[in-house]
C-alpha cells in the first residue's frame, strides 16, 4: 500500500476513501456528497485529485488482497491504524472526523463498516468528546 506524508492531503483523502470504501459500495449518493461538501477544497486537492485518491486507494486494497466485500471493513486493524497513524494534526483530526461523519450518514444509515472507521478514528486520534458535541457537524 502507498504511503503518503503525514498530514498531506493525500493522506487525508485517503480516510475520506476508506470511509465511502466501507460499507462495501461507492454510492452515488456519497460522491454527490463529496461534491456537495467540497471535500477536495477543503483538503487542499482539486476534484479529479480525490478522485484519483480514491481509484488509487481501491487499486491498492485489490493488489494487497484486503478488499473482501464479505468483510465489514475493507482494511486489517493493522492497516487502519497506519492509515489513521498518518494523520497528526488535531486540527485535521477533527476536520476529518467531521467530514467523514458526513458521508457515513449521506444515505441515513450508517453501515458497519463505516463505524468500524468512525470508531478507529476517534480511538486513535483521541476524539472521544467531539463525538458528544453538538458542534461536531460540518
Amino acid at each position: 500500500m502507498r504511503t503518503y506524508p503525514a498530514n498531506s492531503p493525500q493522506a487525508a483523502a485517503r480516510i475520506v476513501a476508506l470511509t465511502v470504501l466501507a460499507d462495501g459500495d461507492i454510492g452515488e449518493m456519497e460522491i454527490d456528497w463529496l461534491d456537495r461538501l467540497s471535500v477536495h477544497q477543503q483538503l487542499g486537492l482539486a476534484r479529479q485529485e480525490l478522485h484519483e485518491i480514491l481509484d488509487t486507494f481501491c487499486e491498492d486494497l485489490l493488489s494487497s488482497d484486503q478488499l473482501k466485500w464479505a468483510d465489514v471493513c475493507p482494511v486489517d486493524e493493522r492497516t487502519l491504524a497506519d492509515l489513521m497513524g498518518e494523520i497528526q494534526d488535531p486540527a485535521l483530526r477533527l476536520k476529518l472526523l467531521r467530514l467523514c461523519v458526513e458521508l457515513a450518514e449521506a444515505d441515513a444509515h450508517v453501515a458497519e463498516g463505516e463505524s468500524i472507521v468512525l470508531t478507529a478514528a476517534v480511538e486513535h486520534w483521541g476524539l472521544h468528546y467531539e463525538m458528544v458535541r453538538p458542534s461536531l457537524r460540518v
